[in-house]
């Protein structure tokens, strides 16, 4: 943001700063009724009407933001960071799409627990999107015989889709970009105790949940699961075991862009002009692999995961609408933040988490740093101070970004894609409100837990 859109902003009256947000009030009230109302509900099911709906958000916040600050730069930096989201979960959608899982895998409370329990450590080498998209399909098929089952789609987004990538830069979205700003690969591993405390009261708790569920079970269902198991001539079997390399492939230009590419780009053209090249030319690469995994893959294994194009057309949709919408709510967020007065840890943990259930965790993570290395006297473009330095409120601004992306369904990018995956396959679960008091009942107590744990002072 430029100085002269940092000054606007910052200058603004209620009313002005009420019609800067409207178009993305306008988004999420859309994302969250249109699907409840009985009228809407076919209409909204269709991807040409969410972009009717996104897309004149998207370009009403690009204009609110553009017009009056002159700041095109920005407008190009929120287009390039979409388009490198879109790279990286539409391509590791697209390879893990092809990897068909079977077996003796059937959905017994404790298997499900441990599947959650190996979901979370994998968010941190593949990412919450790729283990989410590896994992969901499985863990559909194993309980597809049991009816009582929205919670555990719902604890899926919880533990898999968010709260597991919180150990490495790799596992989600917001500390990829830490990560490109200066904060060492290995900092967020300090985050270990948060992790093990938040992932293992959502297990212990689904476990309960799930072991409630499936003795309401009728008593054909729970034979079926042990007929599949009895059944199954292999325990475990896994097809499509080449697009593990092109998973690979994506950790490693991920790797290489952050570690070898950014910082030689910068030295030629500066932090900024470094960044958006990065992003691009990352984009393409992310978008040949995924291109390469699907010209390679069986037709039979996409047919038996059910594998379409649906729930990534979906995400790419609403946020398009998002990253152009949330424009000027984020640059209202930089030049006004300093007010809200944040000074403990404690206070960063809830006002990014709260942000990141609505905003999108990623620039809500920046946003937040940003503000607090500012108010510091620290360089915002290089986090690597505020880590350094002020670690706990580094830690705070992590976890509050990683955690309460599970608050909303837009809270981020793999959450929405699982529900999507799991209507496809005819399992409704809760609309945005039904979620969200999922998310309160669940995560509100862990999260207060954690502020007497580890954010007090």
């Amino acid at each position: 943001m430029t100085p002269a859109a940092h000054t606007y902003f910052a200058h603004l009256s209620l009313g002005a700063s009420l019609l800067s947000v409207a178009p993305f009030a306008i988004l999420l009230l859309a994302i969250a009724v249109l699907p409840l109302v009985p009228a809407t509900e076919p209409w909204w099911e269709h991807n040409r009407n969410r972009l009717l709906v996104a897309l004149p958000c998207s370009l009403a916040g690009a204009l609110l933001y553009v017009v009056p600050t002159g700041d095109g730069g920005q407008l190009l930096h929120a287009l390039v960071e979409y388009l490198a989201f879109l790279a990286l979960v539409g391509s590791l959608y697209t390879i893990s799409g092809g990897i068909h899982i079977q077996g003796a895998f059937a959905g017994f409370p404790w298997i499900n627990t441990l599947f959650l329990a190996v979901g979370a450590v994998l968010a941190n080498v593949l990412g919450t999107t790729g283990a989410s998209m590896l994992l969901i399909r499985p863990f559909l098929r194993a309980n597809h015989h049991r009816k009582h089952v929205v919670h555990q789609v719902v604890f899926f987004i919880f533990i898999v889709s968010n709260c597991g990538g919180l150990l490495t830069p790799l596992g989600d979205p917001p500390l990829f970009l830490g990560f490109l700003r200066g904060v060492p690969f290995g900092w967020t591993l300090r985050l270990a105790a948060p992790w093990a405390v938040t992932v293992g009261l959502l297990l212990g708790v689904f476990h309960i949940l799930d072991e409630r569920a499936y003795l309401r079970e009728e008593l054909g269902a729970r034979e079926n699961l042990a007929a599949v198991v009895a059944a199954s001539a292999r325990r475990l079997h896994i097809q499509g075991g080449l697009n593990f390399l092109w998973l690979g492939l994506v950790l490693l230009a991920t790797l290489l862009a952050g570690y070898g590419l950014k910082p030689w780009l910068s030295l030629r053209f500066g932090e900024e002009q470094a960044g958006l090249l990065v992003a691009l030319l990352q984009a393409l690469i992310l978008g040949a692999l995924a291109l390469v995994s699907y010209r390679t893959t069986a037709l039979n294994l996409h047919r038996a995961n059910h594998f379409s194009f649906g729930p990534v057309k979906e995400v790419a949709i609403l946020f398009l609408g998002i990253f152009g919408a949330m424009l000027p709510a984020l640059a209202l967020l930089g030049a006004k933040g300093a007010s809200l007065g944040l000074i403990h840890p404690w206070q960063y943990f809830w006002a990014t988490g709260g942000l990141s259930g609505f905003l999108d965790n990623a620039p809500t993570y920046l946003s937040m740093g940003t503000l607090a290395a500012t108010t510091r006297g620290l360089d915002p473009a290089h986090l690597g101070e505020l880590a350094a330095r002020a670690p706990r409120l580094l830690e705070a601004i992590s976890c509050g970004a990683v955690f309460m992306g599970a608050n909303t369904y837009i809270g981020n990018g793999p959450n929405f894609m699982v529900k999507a995956i799991a209507s496809h396959r005819g399992l409704h679960g809760p609309g945005f409100f039904g979620y969200m008091l999922w998310s309160l009942a669940v995560l509100g107590p862990i999260f207060l837990l954690l502020t007497l744990l580890f954010f007090r002072g």
